[in-house]
């Protein structure tokens, strides 16, 4: 009887201790308020889905749908705010 055995290397990282690193927690901190529209959209929807959607209900929906959106206009003009200023000398 033949034994199998792996013909590469673990793809695991070695430790699992892993900490993010300054410019990753910055990255989090400045999508924190789009992070934070997506979980206010996503519970409104929750809310609605065990029974009929009423005005209060399609409201809520809409003005987190909303701020959804105002978060990713905000986030991707300070994006490009910067890489158009970071190449300037």
């Amino acid at each position: 009887m033949k034994t199998i055995a792996a013909l590469q290397t673990l793809v695991t990282a070695a430790s699992l201790d892993i900490e993010p690193t300054p410019a990753e927690l910055d990255a989090i901190d400045r999508e924190m308020p789009l992070i934070r529209a997506e979980v206010e959209l996503l519970d409104a929807q929750i809310m609605t889905i065990d029974r009929p959607v009423n005005e209060l209900d399609a409201r809520r929906v809409r003005r987190a749908r909303n701020r959804v959106l105002a978060a990713r206009r905000d986030l991707t003009n300070r994006a490009s705010g910067t890489a158009m200023s970071g190449g300037a000398a």
